[in-house]
């Protein structure tokens, strides 16, 4: 018979499993019911406080976002907010359980500190190099296929955002994304690095020397198949120094939008992340250095062991990326 402290230490366990379950997954069931317009109960409560939907079509396909901004003018600019994978976008505007209130705190905070906030939901279409579903994720590594989401972007940035702008605001665009929204971060920001004012990846990587095998059964997540690979190491970027390589012999070309200034970045992560480690983030700041990317230092959290927690979206990450934003304004 196992003894009470067992009970209550299995107990916290499973707690923390169904929690990170739910994290992973992108909703609960609940939260994934629609109603007959269409629009989840997360949407209807993100409406509820002020965020407005808009519908982007990218090759026929309908594309969900969430804006909010201030009352007037944007006087700071806008951000876009990239999910991570599984996620969804109305984690950045409501949270039914803490492991996204922190995205929550940062969209309304940006929001009260004059930057216009869009965010922007992926497609479940990303099929891998062999053509398998990978899930809810982005569309964030090289393919010999055109890709989904720079289309999806580039629409947003060139045509939504200006039609939606209010008269005397910032026209400055910051980009701005969680894990897979960090690799399409930097996708984009270097894709359309002559439409960017500064980015700053969360948790991320570098897409250009990285690909998903998306095989059923290698992960225990619903809404996302597979597992992702450093390119030079063949490594699955969970593991301890999984991204270290002298050199980058099978890395992609990498995109160039021909800036005559490209636009500066700021890392932010988690020494201890145990799903995208230290040295993939440590790779991706190498290359943007070799490409030209001004960098601002990484702003990195130290302590406590490996772990998916330490891979989400803190709290102590939303000052130090509005203020990054703000001193690119000046530039």
């Amino acid at each position: 018979m196992k003894c009470p402290k067992s009970r209550l230490m299995i107990g916290a366990l499973l707690s923390a499993v169904i929690a990170a379950a739910i994290l992973l997954t992108g909703a609960t069931a609940h939260d994934r019911g629609t109603d007959q317009g269409g629009a989840s109960s997360q949407e209807r409560q993100c409406e509820s406080r002020g965020w407005r939907p808009a519908v982007v079509e990218v090759s026929g396909d309908p594309r969900d976002v969430l804006w909010k901004g201030p009352a007037r003018s944007w006087p700071k600019g806008t951000i876009i907010v990239m999910h991570g994978g599984g996620g969804e976008h109305v984690q950045w505007c409501v949270s039914n359980f803490g492991l996204t209130a922190a995205q929550v705190r940062f969209s309304e905070l940006a929001v009260e500190e004059g930057f216009a906030v869009f965010l922007l939901n992926s497609s479940s279409r990303v099929r891998d190099n062999q053509g398998r579903i990978c899930g809810k994720i982005w569309d964030d590594e090289v393919r010999d296929r055109p890709n989904l989401d720079l289309p999806f972007i580039e629409q947003v940035i060139q045509q939504v955002i200006p039609s939606l702008r209010p008269a005397d605001s910032e026209d400055a665009i910051f980009l701005t994304g969680l894990s897979s929204g960090g690799y399409m971060t930097v996708r984009a920001a270097t894709h359309f690095n002559a439409l960017v004012t500064a980015f700053a990846p969360v948790s991320s990587g570098d897409p250009y020397g990285w690909h998903r095998s998306c095989e059923p059964g290698l992960t225990p997540r619903i809404k996302v198949e597979g597992a992702g690979y450093d390119n030079e190491t063949g490594k699955q970027i969970t593991e301890r120094n999984s991204c270290v390589s002298h050199s980058y012999p099978n890395e992609s070309r990498w995109d160039d939008g021909q800036a005559p200034a490209k636009p500066a970045f700021r890392l932010f992560h988690h020494e201890m992340d145990g799903i995208n480690d230290i040295s993939c983030t440590d790779k991706v700041a190498r290359q943007l250095d070799s490409h030209g990317y001004p960098s601002e230092p990484d702003f990195l959290l130290r302590g406590g062991r490996r772990s998916l927690a330490n891979h989400l979206w803190q709290d102590e990450y939303n000052r130090p990326v509005l203020d990054f934003f703000a001193s690119r304004l000046d530039r």
